[in-house]
């Protein structure tokens, strides 16, 4: 009997062993075991997103619909943690998760995992971890919110023309006002809004934008009524960094209260619970990321600290336009702009198009390294444009500037 369990322990060495040496190498698709940590549900657009990207990725790579385990409603503190170390010890090899609160316990699990690949999506830390299986990446999401804004700016123009804004439209300087639902201060969340901002100007000049935090990436109840101040204050056009549908929702009652409103989504299609008002949504691709992430895996290659692209790599884009309500010429208008910023020559953060107090901006450093939160190192204008979620630098939004003609309310 002992030399039964001593052949068999023999066994098990040598078939870890060779498991060790054909990881190294690359894994089988049907071998790749993945976990996800996701802070929402179904429920949420932005995990909706997430799981769809991740699901498309296996297929596109060959790994079974059933070799990932997700873990929901997963909140940015310590069961952050535990869901990574349940997945870490349930055999993943690579462990995703979706939301910025939940890097610093990925961090913490990926320290004690050095043989499992942990990816914090939209993360900001992975460079100066000091750990190789640690990674970020994040889509350039104010690419898609400029197109967005565009859509949304011809629109006022069309308003505009038809004369069909009242008084309470306008500010004291004949500017049209704006409105935008936030869920938090944060790079990510300005970067995105000051996209939106300038897509609406490079149609109309004459905007001015008020921004109102709800200090949750999820409360339907609070997105609404943070839209209903906005729109009480006579923002003709809504849009939303927040993940649920209560803005246009608020945005189609408006409507029908007899406003003249309409929104931008993001993440989903707005259209099936605002379909008077909901001109588009932006959107993510995160297929793209994940597609390249489960590849690299696959080919025993390792994943680089930080990862970002755009409408050059098809990870991003906006949602079928409402054809019934957006302005005539819109989808040509689209088009053009959206091929002008896949091929470079539209850059959305060109800093001759905004201004910061009154002057335009010529250097910022994006990089933090010393936990105060100011930027001490990395270069992010060069000649003249603001170089946003560069990978040299950091994959996530570190886009922070407050731009002449926002405003951000308490």
């Amino acid at each position: 009997m002992k030399k039964f369990f001593s052949l068999l322990l023999a066994l098990c060495l040598v078939l870890s062993l060779s498991a060790v040496a054909f990881a190294d190498g690359g894994i089988a698709p049907e071998d790749l075991k993945i976990g996800m940590v996701c802070i929402g549900d179904n429920n949420s657009g932005y995990d909706i997103a997430h799981i769809t990207g991740l699901e498309e990725a296996m297929e596109a790579v060959g790994v079974p619909a059933e070799n990932v385990t997700y873990k929901y409603n997963i909140g940015e503190d310590e069961t952050a943690a535990d869901a990574c170390y349940d997945l870490a010890e349930g055999g993943c090899q690579i462990i995703f998760t979706d939301s910025y609160g939940h890097q610093s316990y990925t961090q913490q699990v990926a320290s004690e995992y050095p043989d499992i690949q942990f990816v914090a999506m939209t993360g900001d830390l992975a460079a100066l971890s000091g750990l190789d299986n640690l990674s970020n990446a994040f889509n350039h999401t104010f690419e898609s919110r400029y197109v967005s804004g565009v859509v949304a700016g011809m629109k006022l123009a069309e308003l505009i023309a038809g004369d069909e804004l009242s008084e309470e439209n306008f500010d004291a300087d004949g500017n049209v006002k704006i409105g935008y639902v936030g869920a938090y201060p944060y790079a990510e969340v300005v970067s995105g809004y000051t996209a939106f901002f300038l897509g609406i100007r490079s149609v109309v000049e004459n905007v001015v934008m008020s921004v109102r935090y709800t200090n949750s990436w999820f409360d339907i109840t609070g997105e609404a009524e943070a839209a209903n101040a906005l729109m009480a204050d006579g923002c003709v056009m809504i849009g939303q960094h927040a993940d649920s549908t209560g803005a246009p929702s608020a945005v189609q009652a408006y409507h029908e209260a007899g406003h003249t409103v309409f929104c931008v989504g993001y993440n989903i299609s707005m259209i099936e619970v605002a379909p008077d008002v909901a001109l588009t949504s932006a959107g993510n691709d995160w297929s793209v990321y994940y597609t390249f992430a489960l590849q690299s895996m696959l080919d025993g290659e390792k994943l680089p600290h930080d990862w970002s692209a755009g409408y050059s790599e098809d990870a991003n884009f906006i949602f079928p336009l409402n054809e019934s309500i957006v302005a005539e010429g819109t989808a040509e208008k689209v088009a053009e702009v959206e091929a002008a910023i896949a091929d470079g020559s539209l850059q959305v953060f060109d800093c001759s198009t905004f201004t910061v107090g009154g002057e335009h901006p010529t250097s910022f450093l994006a990089l933090d390294v010393d936990g105060d939160f100011n930027g001490d190192e990395g270069e992010a204008i060069r000649d003249g444009i603001f170089y946003e979620s560069d990978p040299e630098l950091r994959s996530a939004p570190y886009f922070s500037l407050r731009i002449d003609g926002i405003t951000e309310l308490s």
